[in-house]
């Protein structure tokens, strides 16, 4: 994935002043800098981006020796790797010589090594050194001792957890399992849907650009007042073509998953929402818009001779809606896709949405999953557009004149600033208050805490 070419650093009244950058988030609002600010956006990359775990991709998308996958990780282009040993590295996409990017297309296969299209350095899929042209051009110039002869920069801090592949790019930040804690229970259960474990990426990728900052999509997943208002025209239309039919009529899978975005208020209430530190969390603790979705007999016979009937009845019985695993990735175990936001500027993100066949599972399984990803999650959604234009709306609001905040009061609770595993009615907003305690850490921790408050 393309993006603009790296400027000098923004300076500005946020870079060298933690407490200013602090006071952009209160305990119950944050300033509209956070959506627009150039000099903001740049700080995020260095300080969230750079020192969280960030989404890379799946394992599956490289399957064999030689297999890669290219992404942008905080503005830094980088490739998912499989090595002749079996293991996925995450290597930066830049020849150690002249900092040519080394592939250009999105996945491939290189064979058994890289080879620089300018001057024809190569490197082992490990990173290493393979051969240099006319090497002996170097001898008694210092390179030995250059970060040139090294090879490829590797992200040393990459996990691979089940399948689902994260690197932190900076030396600084928390730990794999501190960071995120009791939510990757999510993930186990997305996997866990597989009678044999397993997930592999179907189907290819859906990139929708969106004119808009990225914590407005990231926000907007955990935000249950909306669906009944946005969606009203998409989801509602469905809602009414379907009204009046008899209570056991079949029902088209497209009813199915449209018609639930048009639940009311008390619905999305009763679903819950849980948040974990470091800004992650899901809706659907006691329920969601996929708890009604058909039986599949065969595909249950599967998981319950695999895990047997109450394990099995455990594991399907969780329907989560949106798992945010902040800032990249979002996850919906109970229809086997994800979504990942790529920030490229402060009005401008790319989000992705892949799709997952559960290995051992019915192809009735993957054909919902693909319908539901075009029906809601792609750039030919009705549901996804409804999203935007708000996203696009605000973006353009906040530059009105008058108050420069943004509430997030409904159901504060000065309890929920202890932080830790919280579990509240699903209409809260403490979904945001969470992520945004989480940006302020990561964004000022030098500043005192509460310092906007």
């Amino acid at each position: 994935m393309d993006t603009t070419t790296a400027a000098p650093p923004v300076r500005g009244r946020y870079r060298d002043d933690p407490r200013a950058l602090r006071a952009l988030v209160r305990d119950d609002a944050v300033h509209r800098d956070v959506y627009l600010d150039r000099e903001v956006f740049e700080l995020e990359m260095e300080r969230l981006w750079s020192r969280t775990w960030i989404y890379v991709g799946h394992d599956s998308q490289v399957p064999n020796p030689g297999d890669y996958a290219t992404t942008d990780l905080a503005g830094r282009p980088v490739m998912m790797v499989r090595g002749e040993d079996g293991t996925v590295r995450v290597l930066m996409n830049r020849c150690a010589h002249k900092g040519a990017k080394l592939v250009s297309e999105p996945s491939g296969n290189v064979g058994r090594f890289f080879r620089c299209p300018y001057h024809a350095w190569a490197y082992d899929l490990d990173g290493g050194v393979r051969a240099i042209p006319l090497k002996g051009g170097y001898e008694g110039t210092g390179f030995a001792q250059s970060a040139a002869s090294g090879g490829l920069s590797v992200v040393r801090h990459t996990v691979n957890y089940r399948g689902f592949v994260f690197s932190r790019l900076s030396e600084a930040g928390p730990d794999f399992e501190s960071y995120f804690g009791a939510s990757l229970t999510s993930i186990d259960n997305l996997v866990d849907r597989s009678p044999e474990g397993r997930l592999e990426v179907a189907g290819g990728v859906l990139r929708y650009d969106h004119d808009c900052n990225w914590k407005m999509f990231v926000e907007n997943l955990n935000d249950t007042m909306h669906p009944m208002v946005a969606h009203e025209s998409s989801a509602g239309t469905a809602k009414k073509l379907w009204a009046g039919k008899p209570a056991d009529a079949p029902r088209p899978m497209a009813i199915e998953q449209f018609v639930p975005f048009a639940s009311s208020y008390e619905f999305f209430d009763g679903m819950g929402v849980r948040v974990f530190d470091h800004g992650h969390g899901y809706t659907g603790v006691h329920g969601s818009i996929h708890s009604k979705y058909s039986q599949v007999p065969e595909y249950e016979s599967a998981m319950v001779a695999a895990y047997g009937t109450e394990r099995a009845h455990a594991i399907l019985g969780e329907v989560r809606h949106n798992t945010v695993y902040y800032p990249s990735l979002t996850i919906k175990g109970a229809i086997q896709a994800i979504r990942v936001a790529r920030p490229i500027a402060p009005d401008r993100t790319i989000v992705e949405s892949w799709t997952f066949r559960l290995a051992g599972a019915p192809d009735a399984l993957l054909r919902r999953t693909m319908m539901y990803s075009r029906l809601i999650n792609s750039p030919m959604s009705v549901v996804g557009h409804d999203d935007l234009h708000c996203y696009r709306a605000i973006q353009e609001g906040l530059a009105a004149s008058g108050n420069p905040w943004i509430s997030l009061h409904r159901d504060f609770d000065p309890a929920e600033l202890a932080g830790g595993d919280r579990t509240v009615k699903g209409t809260s907003e403490v979904s945001m208050r969470n992520q945004f305690r989480a940006w302020a850490r990561h964004m000022a921790p030098d500043a005192t805490e509460g310092a906007g408050a």
